[in-house]
C-alpha cells in the first residue's frame, strides 16, 4: 500500500520545472497567479498542510505560528534568508525550518561587482544621456568615472557571498578588506588576499567601496547607521545586495543628496518595495529591483534545494539545510 503523500502549500509561483517535479512527489497546492498571499491566506494555508514553502514576502511571526495547524511540521523556505520567519517560535512548536543556503552566492556576487562598476563608471547617467537623444559625441572630459583597479573594497560579511565578492574583486585588481563576526581561517585570507578589520568603524573610514554582504539579524539592523555612514570618505561608494535593513536608508539618502557619499548601488531596500523617492531619483544611485539571485539557473537550483529538503523530511530524516536559532 502506497504511503500517504505529504501535503505541501507553495506561496508563490516557482519555475515550471520545479512545480512539475513537486507535483510528482507530493500533494501540492500551487498558486494560480504570482502575487504574495495576504496574511489571512497565509494563516489559512498553515492550518491545512504538512509543509509550507514560503518566500521572503511571507512574514511568519510568532502569532502566525501560534495559529498553525497540528499537521504543519516543516517550513521549507524558498530562499537563503530566513529573517522573515520566527525560527525560535517555530522550533518551540516542533516545526522545522530549512532554507536554500549557498545556491545564490555566485549570482549575488556577480551583481555586487556589477553595481560597483555601474556606480563608479556612471552607467545610469550614460544610459539616461543616450535615451534623451542629447549626446553630442565623445569628449575627453565627458562622463568621467573612476577605475576600480587598485581601489579598496571593504566587505561587510564574509560568508559564502562575501568571499565570492572578494574573489571577483581581486580579479579586477581591487584590494580586499573585510569585517566579519569571526575572522576567516588564515588560508582563506591568503587565498583571497584579504585584510581583516576587527573594528568596522576603522575599516569603513578607509575604504573606497563598501559592499554589504551580511544577513539581516537583530545585531545587524542599521549596522550602517548615520554615525557610521559619516565615517565614509566623500568619494566612496556603498553597494548593498544583502538586506535593506542593514543600512539606515533615510540617513543614506541625506548623505547622498548632500554629496557626503559619492554614490550607492542598491538591490535591496529597508522597507521592501517602498523606496524613498528622494533616494530613487538621485543621479548617483543605481537602484535595482532585488535582482541579485535572479538567474534562471539559480532559481531552479533553489527549487531543487527545497525539493531535497522536503523529500528528506518525508523519508523520516532532518532536512540537510535545516536552520536553527543558534545559526542566526
Amino acid at each position: 500500500m502506497a504511503a500517504e503523500r505529504l501535503s505541501v502549500v507553495v506561496t508563490r509561483r516557482l519555475p515550471e520545472v520545479v512545480e512539475t517535479r513537486m507535483t510528482e512527489l507530493f500533494d501540492v497546492e500551487l498558486r494560480d497567479d504570482d502575487v504574495p498571499m495576504t496574511r489571512s491566506e497565509l494563516a489559512d494555508a498553515m492550518t491545512r498542510c504538512d509543509v509550507l514553502v514560503p518566500t521572503i514576502n511571507d512574514q511568519i511571526d510568532a502569532n502566525m505560528l501560534a495559529g498553525a495547524g497540528e499537521r504543519l511540521r516543516l517550513i521549507a523556505n524558498y530562499g537563503a534568508g530566513v529573517d522573515h520567519i520566527d525560527v525560535g517560535s517555530a522550533r518551540q512548536r516542533g516545526i522545522l525550518v530549512s532554507n536554500t543556503a549557498g545556491v545564490s552566492a555566485d549570482d549575488t556576487a556577480d551583481m555586487a561587482i556589477a553595481l560597483i562598476l555601474a556606480v563608479t563608471r556612471r552607467f545610469p547617467e550614460g544610459i539616461r544621456l543616450m535615451a534623451s537623444g542629447e549626446w553630442a559625441g565623445w569628449s575627453p572630459t565627458a562622463m568621467l568615472g573612476h577605475r576600480i583597479q587598485g581601489r579598496r573594497v571593504g566587505i561587510l560579511g564574509m560568508g559564502r557571498i562575501g568571499q565570492a565578492v572578494a574573489a571577483r574583486a581581486r580579479a579586477f585588481g581591487m584590494q580586499v578588506h573585510y569585517h566579519n563576526r569571526k575572522r576567516l581561517h588564515a588560508k582563506i585570507e591568503e587565498q583571497l588576499e584579504a585584510t581583516y578589520w576587527e573594528s568596522l568603524d576603522q575599516m569603513v573610514a578607509r575604504m573606497d567601496v563598501i559592499s554589504i554582504n551580511c544577513p539581516h539579524t537583530p545585531s545587524t539592523f542599521h549596522l550602517m547607521n548615520a554615525r557610521r555612514l559619516k565615517l565614509m570618505k566623500p568619494d566612496a561608494v556603498i553597494v548593498n545586495t544583502s538586506r535593506g535593513e542593514v543600512i539606515d536608508e533615510n540617513a543614506l539618502t541625506r548623505m547622498l543628496r548632500a554629496g557626503a557619499i559619492a554614490g550607492a548601488g542598491l538591490d535591496v531596500y529597508e522597507h521592501g518595495n517602498e523606496i524613498n523617492p528622494r533616494l530613487r531619483d538621485l543621479p548617483n544611485v543605481v537602484a535595482l529591483p532585488h535582482m541579485g539571485s535572479a538567474t534562471v539557473e539559480g532559481r531552479i537550483e533553489m527549487g531543487e534545494k527545497v525539493l531535497i529538503n522536503i523529500k528528506t523530511f518525508a523519508d523520516g530524516h532532518r532536512p540537510p539545510d535545516q536552520v536553527v536559532p543558534g545559526m542566526l
